[in-house]
């Protein structure tokens, strides 16, 4: 894609993990956070903890979403989802799961 074409919202968009937090309430649920490399955009994803055994139970590490499907992070985040989602990129392959 050139610098003049725009991204459409159906184009997938590579996000790094960037946080994972365990909801204690009666869902039991892992809620994790992928950021854009740029920390501007996020995605987020809830999983019941149930889920987490077999052969396929890890969290990727990175994951393609569309565009439509992410959140504008606040300006807070930014620069720590930013700098999680390069340390990411740098020590694993994005195929990997934790």
């Amino acid at each position: 894609m050139s610098g003049t074409e725009a991204r459409t919202d159906a184009e997938p968009v590579r996000v790094w993990l960037v946080e994972r937090t365990y909801s204690d309430d009666e869902q039991n649920l892992i809620i994790s956070t992928y950021a854009t490399p740029d920390g501007e955009r996020y995605y987020r994803q809830e999983r019941a903890l149930t889920t987490f055994s077999g052969t396929d139970s890890g969290t990727p590490v990175s994951r393609e979403v569309a565009a439509s499907d992410l959140g504008t992070s606040d300006p807070e985040e930014r620069e720590r989802y930013a700098a999680e989602a390069a340390r990411m990129a740098e020590r694993h392959e994005r195929d990997e799961r934790l």
